[in-house]
């Protein structure tokens, strides 16, 4: 017979453990949400600027003389397109020249939207009501997104800084450049959270904050381009670059101002946070009813009525850059009938025909597809999160299959890139005629059109993630366009094999209205398009719904 001793009151398997840290599980929560986004973004910028800046020896280095960078300088569609171009002899200057304005974009928009999807996204959801209800206070948890994310911006700018100097530029010029970028990171990520405070939904929130960096930008533009107006460079973080002005001036003073632009909506978005109820926006909107859409009577209007915003924004914003893009069209060629070493760089670079203004509307439309596939990409995106959100819990208890209301969706969200490209292409005609270009009505929505395929590749694309993979339509989405785009331009730059240009859509697409459309590259796309979407309702059909 065996005995066993009783165990010790207080013996070490009974003692509780040291009491939880909430504020630090919550710190780890978010930094799991956002460092694949972030690795993404940080190797994106800095690998993209450090190749630019190993390869400009070999391919731009003694191309440029003095009086083409001083026609250059001068030239104020140059200045609002690009930035002023400063130190183009050197390869850091001219990597900040040419992908400076890009990358600053990329970060901002991408941390703008990461501010409102940990914040005003993770309420809508439901995931923070029982975490809120503990020791958490909102105003804490908003202070800790805040970190990470300003911890995520020092870590795109430290890329960046790391690519360049391993690309032999300037210590000083490289941190400078790192500190712009990263810090555009930081303000994008500060109005995101900013904006979730405000507003009462997370597409609302994600609309306000993309808009207030999109018009940073815009005032960016009118401040390089009009010498009177140089002033409003200061108001945005994409204009203090050109205070910086890294590997040239090297100013520090500038960053300063960067730095007041982060805290200032940082600190706004703690008070906010301060006395609001979950789930509720600081701006509510009016409290009497309205009388029900009749688009909610059926499915097609349903789909229309989600679309219509988002499409309203987004023509609104092509519209005017591409009303700038005409206005510009008399003093680009100008410039590069004057300067033809440019033209010849910028044909190396994927712009040809740039000698008539049919031929600067083909390779400015050409851009046009990676803003119309992010908009489809986006759209399909939000798909994807009402189905997390289980905004989609009642329509799917009704009589409707997911195939159907997915195809629904797709097939307006087709009709809504049509749409963008035909007001993309009449604001482009608008300021053609304006200074007398001789752009034509038919040939500018011609031109804008023939981008609507490669957006639609991106529809594909990402109804193939929805089905296949739902927790990456946006990246899956804007692949095609945005990644298709940098593969191309680095295929023409660097004079890759032939096989490597042919993965990209845009090898595919004709410089219309300077030359015929390519019937057969269209035809193409519109078939893999097809087939994308087919397999992508196909895997939602059988998957399980998220939520």
């Amino acid at each position: 017979m065996t005995t066993r001793t009783p165990a010790r009151a207080g013996a070490d398997v009974d003692r509780p453990g040291p009491p939880a840290r909430p504020g630090a599980a919550v710190t780890r929560g978010l930094v799991q949400q956002l460092r694949r986004g972030t690795l993404v973004v940080a190797l994106l910028c800095g690998g993209l600027a450090a190749f630019v800046a190993q390869e400009y020896e070999r391919t731009f280095s003694g191309a440029i003389g003095a009086d083409s960078l001083l026609s250059l300088a001068e030239n104020p569609a140059i200045r609002t397109l690009f930035g002023p171009p400063v130190a183009l002899d050197d390869p850091g200057g001219f990597t900040v020249w040419r992908t400076g304005t890009v990358l600053a974009v990329l970060a901002g928009l991408w941390a703008a939207l990461a501010g409102t999807r940990v914040t005003r996204g993770e309420e809508d959801a439901g995931r923070v009501d029982l975490l809120l209800s503990g020791r958490v206070r909102l105003s804490s948890l908003v202070r800790r997104s805040l970190a990470v994310l300003l911890a995520a911006g020092a870590v795109i700018g430290a890329a960046v800084v790391g690519g360049m100097l391993l690309a032999g530029t300037s210590v000083t010029g490289s941190l400078l450049f790192g500190a712009v970028l990263g810090g555009t990171a930081m303000v994008g990520g500060t109005v995101g959270v900013l904006a979730g405070q405000l507003l009462s939904e997370r597409r609302s929130a994600s609309g306000l904050a993309v808009g207030a960096m999109l018009a940073a930008l815009l005032l960016r533009m009118i401040g390089d381009g009009v010498d009177a107006l140089a002033w409003l460079q200061w108001l945005s973080p994409f204009g203090l670059a050109s205070r910086v002005a890294p590997y040239a001036d090297d100013r520090w003073a500038p960053l300063l101002v960067l730095a007041a632009q982060v805290l200032v909506p940082a600190v706004l978005a703690v008070v906010l946070a301060g006395d609001r109820d979950i789930g509720r926006g600081r701006w509510r909107g009016r409290d009497h009813s309205r009388a029900p859409s009749r688009l909610l009577r059926s499915l097609p209007g349903l789909a229309v009525h989600r679309t219509r915003r988002a499409t309203a924004t987004w023509s609104a914003g092509l519209a005017a850059y591409f009303l700038l893009i005409g206005l510009l069209a008399t003093a680009m060629l100008d410039f590069l009938r004057e300067n033809p070493v440019f033209a010849e760089l910028a044909a190396s670079s994927g712009f040809v025909r740039l000698a008539s203004v049919q031929g600067y509307a083909s390779s400015l439309f050409s851009l046009l597809a990676v803003p119309v596939g992010a908009y489809a990409a986006a759209r399909i995106a939000a798909l994807a999160a009402d189905e997390v959100a289980s905004r989609l819990t009642l329509l799917y208890s009704r009589p409707v299959t997911r195939v159907r209301w997915a195809t629904w969706e797709a097939l307006v969200v087709a009709v809504g890139t049509v749409v963008l490209a035909v007001v993309a292409g009449l604001a482009a005609w608008v300021g053609a005629t304006v200074v007398d270009a001789g752009l034509g009505p038919w040939e500018a929505v011609g031109g804008a059109l023939n981008a609507v395929p490669v957006a639609l590749l991106c529809a594909g694309a990402a109804l193939l993630a929805l089905g296949w993979l739902p927790s990456a339509v946006l990246l899956v989405g804007v692949l095609p366009a945005a990644g298709g785009f940098l593969l191309l331009v680095l295929a023409d730059s660097f004079r890759w094999t032939g096989w490597v240009r042919e993965l990209s859509p845009f090898a595919h697409v004709a410089a219309v209205p300077a030359e015929p459309v390519d019937v057969a590259g269209t035809v193409g796309m519109l078939v893999v398009a097809v087939l994308l979407a087919v397999l992508g309702l196909l895997g939602y059909a059988r998957r399980d719904l998220r939520g």
